[in-house]
């Protein structure tokens, strides 16, 4: 009976190891995106790095631009399906080009909305996906069935916004956004809540822990980005 309380406290610890590392390579990379999007989005030297200018007067993106734009998707995809090959060094530095790559993306919204407007959507977003966070570390509820009907919602959600690309709809862009909050509250509980189980296997912490807790960091990451961007279509004050 004492081997099994050691045992269970061992693996407490494990797992709360775990959770705080997966936290902490988010709010590294939360704070990287948002230190170079501050950068990029006040500072027009920089933000015009990423067009250029033609003989008519026109501005498009450059190379560097459409980098920006593209790249993000490519290393996710990288880090989803390359995992396993690659070195837990590796994957940490594909997360940080990804964050300043994100960072350089979302300097734009500095452009479109006020400063003010952007760090109280911040403030929001942050508290929202801590209340969410704890109910997913904390509930006995099992939320893989919610974390399911979530994802499929998210496929909904994209491609709705791909066809309202094309019919600019205000009143279905208005309906995206009330879906994208919701979807991203929930799935910020879902992923805390999977994190958690993944920490309470009671494996050490080696090299591919260490992946898997980066690739988690990205997860939750991903959740408070999203989160933000559909709070920001509510709170953000246009310039």
């Amino acid at each position: 009976m004492e081997n099994n309380f050691e045992y269970q406290g061992s693996t407490k610890e494990l797992s709360n190891s775990f959770v705080a590392n997966v936290f902490m390579w988010m709010f590294g990379a939360l704070g990287i995106t948002a230190l170079t999007a501050y950068l990029f989005g006040t500072d027009i030297s920089l933000i015009s790095m990423m067009f250029s200018e033609k003989a008519d007067g026109s501005v498009s993106m450059n190379i560097l631009g459409w980098i920006v734009m593209l790249a993000p998707l490519a290393i996710v995809l990288v880090m989803s399906f390359g995992m396993e090959k690659m070195k837990a060094s590796t994957m940490v530095l594909l997360f940080v080009v990804y964050s300043v790559l994100m960072g350089m993306s979302l300097s734009f919204i500095f452009l479109a909305y006020t400063s003010a407007s952007i760090f109280k959507t911040f403030i929001i977003t942050a508290g929202m996906f801590g209340i969410m966070a704890v109910v997913g570390y904390t509930t006995n509820t099992d939320l893989t069935k919610l974390g399911s009907i979530l994802l499929m919602a998210l496929i909904g959600v994209i491609i709705a916004s791909l066809v309202n690309m094309f019919m600019g709809s205000e009143s279905l862009d208005y309906i995206i956004s009330i879906a994208g909050v919701v979807i991203f509250t929930g799935l910020t509980a879902y992923d805390v809540q999977k994190i958690k189980q993944i920490g309470m296997t009671g494996v050490e912490h080696n090299d591919t822990m260490a992946k898997i807790s980066v690739f988690a960091a990205l997860n939750l990451y991903l959740d408070f980005i999203n989160l933000f961007l559909y709070l920001l279509r509510f709170f953000g004050k246009q310039k």
